[in-house]
């Protein structure tokens, strides 16, 4: 996936970047995208990133209500305002019941309603505390917990309906680890100043949130530090997070009948009953080992204890829509991960939360306006242009056999392209949407949701839907069906017309980065690893297999020496799919783009050549700051390297980046050929 940390662009000469529509003289003396940015007291060899967007961070500071700003943000901000005056608009249309107008409005006039949320107070959420309140055994409490899932608070572990790995025609019922409060599992075992903090701050917050529901303090705290110590036991049983990229050790397939031999004190019929799984014999397991612990911890930590946990875990997810001194607590400790210093205003919190109930409700409205057929064709046909060139470098690979090329090209060949909006959209007539409060609103739609998947168990696998909305900057690639999905929003460049940008900017900025990017995790540590149709299955020979993780151990060990902060190295074996796709991608982006009428015009622009463009557009989509606090978290959870090194770091590796910028030996940007990894 095309995680966004941040890919943010110019508008140093003017803040009116959003939604600008220029006129023909404003289009005449917009500043040249990518020559506006540059930092030219920074050589292109000492750091790349610092050359290309430091003219940009050296302006513009991080907001007070961010973690990050960049690139991304910009995009999201002008969607966050667009889908604002959609919201805006419906609530004040009177719509008829049951019309997307009258559910985008009532969802958003309740969201933003804070005087009902405050004079409602924990009252939307006091039939679910009576039900916990009732628990007398462990039984009736794992029935709850299914309960509370489909309401949105999930807590002991996690379970999802998925595609079945090795028979991607299937969907399944997946059960992984979870239960966890703090973002993983090194959390409650890291030893360092900044981990302890964290730590006792989260103590400090659960105590809080206790409170706030009428807990007595003393007692909440207690409660509080049980809740650490019960959730440690489960860390300790959970994958690391580099062990959770083998698709085949997460992959336990396991009858129904046996699972009460992994989890003796768990009613499992009871439990699938109440979440709606029905008509299986088998689900997939991913951590069978976490699943056999929380059986003993469950067994053993006092019963009041996990009441606690439940507890908490609800008022702590339903914290946005509950009176403000929960969410000020929720944001007050979340700062540790993002380095925010202002919460975000309610208008943005409640866009982003509409968004995540009917994202693609809204997106209907969002694609008619913003993203028009000349700019699909645009990139459909790119995505063909980089089809082509793996295919060209592939046949030209000398360390892969014939007999396993001929397999990648039917998987290259079969890769199913979705590009700016899905042609069939989710049908969103059942959810009911009113005006009881916020709360109510957020678990009708959870229900919707959870049901909304529990009935894909059985049917045809919809090859067709999107998992992602078409404002979303970002993209992705599913190996279970082969295919990879570009939304219209992840093409944005802030402040430009897709029509006003040259191929070099585009072909970096969408075809490296995204395009590229995507098709190589159909051949990256793990997508190599699915089979044309989506199949988990070996298509490999087994030298040329040995050779691939040869050579993926080259980029391993080369992100596994950066330290973008004191004391915190990149994960080199769990970022390594990503590593593998950011390479891969500008490779295929170089090889597309050499093969158009612009390249081989060879004209400068801006004073710079086709090819520094291209690397210039590459580094333009990674354009952004953030917060030391936010590069922690994301250090220790994220499966994506930190922006900076997202450029730099697959640069070294790519000989037209030495030519294109007389790169040398003795330049910090040097790598030695024999030492650059050769993997597409």
């Amino acid at each position: 996936m095309k995680f966004i940390f941040n890919r943010m662009n110019l508008f140093i000469l003017c803040l009116a970047l959003f939604s600008c529509k220029s006129s023909k003289k404003d289009a005449e003396v917009k500043p040249d995208v990518l020559a506006t940015n540059l930092d030219t007291t920074v050589s292109p060899g000492e750091d790349f990133f610092q050359y290309a967007n430091g003219g940009w961070l050296n302006k513009n500071e991080i907001p007070g209500d961010e973690s990050a700003w960049g690139i991304g943000n910009l995009v999201d901000l002008e969607n966050k305002n667009r889908l604002r005056e959609i919201a805006e608009k419906a609530s004040a249309s009177n719509a008829a019941a049951g019309s997307t107008e009258q559910k985008i409005g009532d969802f958003w006039k309740m969201a933003m309603d804070s005087a009902k949320i405050e004079a409602d107070g924990v009252k939307p959420l006091q039939p679910m505390l009576d039900k916990l309140n009732a628990v007398t055994d462990v039984k009736a409490l794992v029935n709850l917990v299914a309960e509370f899932k489909m309401a949105g608070s999930s807590t002991l572990f996690s379970d999802y309906i998925t595609q079945d790995d090795k028979n991607s025609d299937v969907m399944a019922y997946k059960m992984s680890q979870g239960g966890l409060g703090l973002p993983e599992r090194e959390y409650y075992f890291k030893s360092d100043s900044v981990t302890v903090n964290i730590r006792s701050a989260y103590i400090k917050y659960m105590t809080q949130v206790l409170t706030l529901s009428g807990d007595a303090p003393a007692a909440a705290e207690t409660t509080a530090k049980n809740i650490l110590a019960l959730e440690t036991k489960l860390a300790a049983a959970s994958r690391k997070i580099e062990d959770l990229r083998d698709p085949y050790k997460n992959y336990n397939k396991m009858a129904v009948a046996d699972l009460g031999k992994m989890n003796s004190g768990f009613d499992w019929n009871s439990y699938m009953g109440i979440v709606g799984i029905k008509g299986i014999d088998s689900v997939i397991v991913g951590q069978p080992e976490f699943f056999k612990a929380l059986d003993g911890v469950l067994k053993t930590v006092p019963l009041n204890d996990w009441k606690g946990y439940v507890k908490f875990n609800l008022l702590s997810d339903f914290s946005a829509a509950l009176p403000d001194t929960f969410g000020r607590a929720a944001f007050d400790f979340s700062k540790l991960f993002s380095g925010a210093k202002a919460r975000r205003p309610r208008w943005k919190r409640a866009i982003a939360s509409e968004e995540n109930v009917m994202g693609e409700l809204m997106g209907q409205l969002y694609v008619k306006e913003f993203f028009n057929e000349k700019a699909k064709k645009r990139y459909e046909d790119m995505v063909e242009a980089i089809r082509a060139a793996l295919k060209d470098r592939i046949a030209n690979l000398t360390w892969m056999s014939d007999s396993t090329k001929q397999k990648a090209y039917a998987k290259l060949a079969a890769i199913k392209k979705k590009v700016g909006y899905p042609e069939k959209w989710k049908d969103f007539s059942t959810l009911q949407v009113g005006t009881e409060s916020y709360l109510a609103n957020l678990v009708s739609a959870n229900k919707w949701w959870h049901q909304y998947n529990v009935n894909k168990l059985g049917k045809p696998v919809d090859r067709d839907e999107w998992d992602m909305f078409p404002q979303t900057y970002n993209a992705y690639y599913n190996p279970s069906n082969n295919e990879i999905v570009l939304p219209a929003g992840i093409f944005t460049v802030p402040g430009y017309r897709d029509e006003e940008l040259d191929e070099a900017t585009v072909y970096g900025y969408a075809g490296a980065s995204t395009i590229g990017h995507e098709i190589t995790h159909g051949f990256d540590d793990e997508g190599r690893q699915f089979d044309a149709k989506g199949n988990l299955m070996s298509w490999w020979t087994k030298t040329d297999e040995e050779e691939f993780n040869r050579r993926a151990e080259v980029i391993i060990k080369q992100f596994d020496a950066y330290e973008p902060v004191p004391g915190y190295h990149i994960n080199g074996k769990a970022t390594t799919g990503e590593n593998i796709a950011d390479l891969g991608g500008i490779l295929l982006g170089i090889e597309a783009y050499k093969k158009t009428d612009e390249y081989k015009a060879n004209k400068t622009v801006a004073g710079l050549t086709p090819m520094q463009r291209y690397f210039l557009g590459y580094a333009l989509g990674w354009l952004g700051k953030q917060k030391d606090e936010q590069l922690r978290n994301r250090l220790m959870t994220d499966v994506h390297s930190p922006a900076k090194y997202r450029v730099n770091g697959p640069f070294v590796d790519v000989d037209e980046f030495y030519s294109a910028f007389n790169i040398k030996p003795g330049d910090k940007m040097y790598r030695a050929d024999s030492l650059r990894v050769k993997i597409w």
